[in-house]
């Protein structure tokens, strides 16, 4: 794990640890609000990497790229494609007629 994630999850955990139950309440939601709106901005920046590096020539690999920011290979596909969230929302593929 990064440093700099490894901060960032400690400090939420001295969030959760907060004694006083209004206060930790209070700062959960705070810290909920930015992350709603910091997700978006977040996931396109995570998009272009995968975009800037499937672009390069030749293109690297969703293998390596996976490795690289440490997700799973159909992550990198979702994320190249686009996709967020769970499967629900991605479009149907309808089977081939044979």
């Amino acid at each position: 794990m990064t440093e700099e994630a490894q901060r960032v999850i400690d400090a939420m955990d001295a969030v959760e640890a907060m004694p006083d139950p209004q206060e930790r309440a209070r700062a959960i939601g705070e810290v909920m609000a930015d992350q709603a709106k910091r997700g978006k901005r977040w996931r396109e920046l995570r998009r272009q990497v995968v975009l800037d590096m499937r672009a390069k020539e030749p293109p690297v690999s969703y293998r390596k790229i996976a490795a690289a920011l440490n997700v799973s290979l159909a992550t990198v596909q979702d994320i190249e494609r686009g996709y967020t969230g769970s499967g629900r929302d991605r479009p149907r593929v309808k089977p081939s007629a044979k």
